[in-house]
């Protein structure tokens, strides 16, 4: 069977995640646990990142949802400029996909278009 793992920060806490690397309560996410989350994939998270970041957090707010990839495009675009609100450039931030990594990394549950 599959099962859930947990994601151990500096000071001890353990942040529950499913078995795809996903938390199960957004509400604990922590910056800390993004950086953790994408240092183990060989990441840096920059600015950008974090805007990103920002953007899903912010959207799943707003919807219960995450951003949709033309959502997160046209959002990215807005906040960053028009030379970075492309999909090229979201791929280069997040090279295994930007709508299910950022996912995972701003803390909110698997994307229900990841089956």
């Amino acid at each position: 069977g599959i099962k859930a793992a947990s994601l151990v920060l500096s000071d001890g806490a353990a942040v529950a995640l499913e078995a795809r690397g996903y938390m199960l309560d957004a509400n604990a996410w922590r910056p800390e646990g993004a950086e953790t989350m994408a240092m183990l994939d060989g990441i840096a998270l920059t600015s950008e990142h974090w805007m990103i970041l920002s953007i899903f957090r912010d959207y799943f707010v707003r919807f219960e949802i995450e951003p949709p990839m033309r959502a997160l495009v046209s959002e990215t675009k807005k906040r960053l400029g028009r030379d970075k609100g492309t999909s090229r450039f979201l791929y280069q931030l997040f090279p295994k996909g930007p709508t299910t990594q950022a996912c995972r990394y701003a803390g909110l549950p698997r994307p229900i278009s990841c089956v």
